[in-house]
């Protein structure tokens, strides 16, 4: 007796998303020293979120300590975390950012 293309399918399809790269969350920390303006500034131009969603978002780091910014694979949430902590540190802020896995 023969595989089928089915039972090959199958296969293919349940090895294929055992193979999918865990993604992690990148999240942003609140402290008593950023400014709200430059962590909107953060998230536009580090996450690429439009304005009004960037303010919510800091709303939300502000009023609940911290936030997910965004999902991303474990290279780029990695360079995500190092730019904020660069771009933070060359304005003199200790803006905190970490990442989990989702």
């Amino acid at each position: 007796m023969g595989i089928t293309d089915s039972q090959t399918r199958a296969d293919i399809s349940s090895k294929t998303r055992k193979e999918v790269p865990p993604l992690y969350k990148v999240i942003l920390h609140n402290d008593d020293y950023t400014t709200m303006e430059f962590v909107v500034e953060i998230l536009m131009t580090v996450f690429g979120k439009p304005l009004e969603k960037a303010t919510q978002t800091m709303l939300n780091i502000h009023n609940k300590g911290k936030a997910v910014c965004g999902i991303y694979s474990r290279e780029i949430a990695e360079t995500k975390v190092e730019t904020v902590h660069h771009l933070a540190a060359g304005r003199g802020f200790p803006l905190k950012s970490t990442m989990e896995k989702e």
